[in-house]
């Protein structure tokens, strides 16, 4: 669309006009937009795409967000095909993870072990097995093996994940298996996660097999075949170029650094959204700056590092838009600080208990490291809380794991990532230089990896600092995001959706923002 055509609509009524730029404000964006919508996306950061971001590392463009999605239903499978990416769906390494463990003697070194297979967030199918053995010991897998025989009426149904497994399966499987699976990929206990939202189904296939284990094995047999996850060759950040250039092509209009401080209903139907002015005219006129927005994905928001499309400058933006319909995609604070002043359902969603943010911090380390040629362990590895020794939560082998990025690295050359930062604690990288961080990564990947790795091996670093918005897997989850989604249908005209409320991952994300997207589309259509 020319600049002369786009001058022409600033003053008219949009359709709709999306809150948010990442993921889920770019897929109902789409949605809206390929049915003859007009659409206006206004995101507050410098970049589109929220956790789907990138960063050149020595030389290399690797994600410096999420970098796979979830196979279940095939939701992001079907969509990625849609945008013309199915080529580049990749499958991971089919060697799996291992995991980082505090010895079960006093004052002992820790061990490393591969994650059992046939398991569900690290809870076992088959107790009994040898892989779930070498983990929790005979004397743990025998406790574990009893859930066969524990009768489910006296344990009735849990909501915290942790609290379940401890009653069926014991404390070593809770321990030693499946809180370092729950602290990597939620960055929460397992005792603060809500069953129904981490473990779909899990509850009823317990009621019908009669034991967490039987429930496990259900849920496993109904999984689609093969690994649990994809990603895309050449990063996950591809998808939100193909969604921007289809926003390109049906006309959407996508302004970055247009952070939006109110909106509201007028008496003649149009919403009235209200846009913040430029940092230099906030300077001049004494007002605040724009807030940060955040995202979430597999657990991101913004990252510092993030180099994905952008939009047009918000400059060409008048203070004020009009538009039919609003659907707002930012992470929950801004979500809810927006819909606040809207009435007293709205308001009264800020004195729920919302979990409180945690901060997340990457290192990525590009090193010269033959030694690394043998993947020592296997994918990545899951670190338990207690294991000695070692801050970092979670290391991904990102060459051993992707053929696409060893293929790029060549040779003797390694990517590795490490995590930082748990719910409810200082993260040990708070505060640090760069200097002193790649120190800690070097530090931590050498006693993870049983290998030691040196300054001199560094051929490129990184840190990527990711803030988290609200969890939406924290116990009490499902009925929060109900009081939500209740308070939002009540005003006409008004949608949300994002990772927030979804829950965790583009799988969760993406039905979510379609279906979003649907009843804005049916409703304009109709109206």
């Amino acid at each position: 669309m020319s600049e002369a055509m786009r001058g022409e609509r600033m003053g008219d009524v949009r359709d709709v006009v999306v809150i948010g730029g990442g993921v889920a404000g770019l897929v109902a964006a789409r949605e809206c937009a390929r049915v003859g919508l007009s659409v206006t996306v206004l995101e507050a950061g410098s970049v589109l795409g929220g956790a789907l971001a990138s960063h050149e590392v020595a030389g290399l463009t690797l994600d410096s967000g999420a970098e796979s999605f979830a196979v279940r239903r095939n939701a992001v499978a079907e969509f990625i095909e849609g945008l013309g990416l199915a080529d580049r769906v990749v499958q991971p390494n089919p060697a799996g993870a291992w995991l980082y463990l505090p010895s079960e003697r006093p004052g002992g070194a820790a061990v490393s072990a591969p994650m059992p297979r046939a398991g569900v967030l690290g809870i076992p199918g088959s107790p009994l097995a040898e892989d779930v053995r070498r983990v929790i010991g005979w004397s743990g897998a025998l406790r574990a093996w009893l859930d066969r025989l524990m009768p489910v009426l006296t344990i009735g149904r849990e909501h915290s994940l942790g609290e379940l497994v401890r009653k069926r399966m014991g404390r070593r499987v809770l321990e030693r298996l499946v809180e370092p699976v729950t602290a990597g990929v939620y960055t929460s206990s397992a005792d603060d996660l809500e069953v129904d939202v981490v473990a779909p189904g899990l509850n009823a296939a317990l009621t019908v097999t009669g034991s967490l284990s039987g429930a496990v094995l259900s849920l496993r047999s109904a999984a689609p075949a093969g690994s649990a996850v994809s990603g895309l060759r050449g990063g996950m950040a591809g998808l939100v170029t193909a969604l921007r250039a289809d926003l390109d092509r049906f006309e959407v209009e996508v302004y970055t650094e247009a952070a939006v401080t109110r909106i509201r209903p007028t008496p003649a139907e149009p919403w009235q959204v209200t846009i913040a002015p430029q940092p230099e005219a906030a300077e001049e006129s004494g007002a605040p700056g724009a807030p940060q927005t955040f995202e979430t994905a597999e657990t991101p928001a913004t990252a510092e590092t993030a180099a994905t499309p952008g939009g047009l400058e918000s400059g060409d933006l008048p203070e004020t838009l009009s538009a039919r319909f609003v659907i707002l995609a930012t992470p929950g604070v801004q979500t809810l600080a927006l819909i606040a002043p809207l009435g007293p359902q709205q308001k009264a969603l800020g004195a729920l208990h919302w979990p409180k943010p945690t901060p997340i911090e990457l290192a990525t380390l590009v090193l010269a490291a033959p030694e690394l040629d043998a993947h020592p362990r296997g994918t990545g590895v899951l670190v338990a809380a207690d294991a000695p020794g070692v801050t970092a939560k979670a290391l991904t082998h990102v060459t051993a794991k992707w053929e696409w990025v060893a293929a790029e690295a060549g040779p003797g050359v390694h990517v590795l990532r490490l995590s930082y930062g748990r719910a409810g604690q200082k993260s040990p990288s708070a505060g640090l230089t760069d200097d002193e961080f790649l120190a800690l990564a070097l530090a931590d990947a050498s006693a993870i990896l049983g290998i030691t790795l040196a300054a001199g091996q560094v051929l490129g670093f990184d840190r990527t600092r990711w803030g988290d918005a609200l969890a939406p897997a924290t116990v009490g989850a499902r009925d929060r995001v109900d009081q939500v989604r209740r308070a939002v249908a009540a005003l006409e005209g008004l949608e949300v959706t994002g990772a927030w409320l979804s829950g965790t991952g583009l799988a969760s994300v993406i039905p979510d923002a379609l279906a979003t997207a649907g009843r804005t589309r049916r409703d304009a259509l109709v109206l």
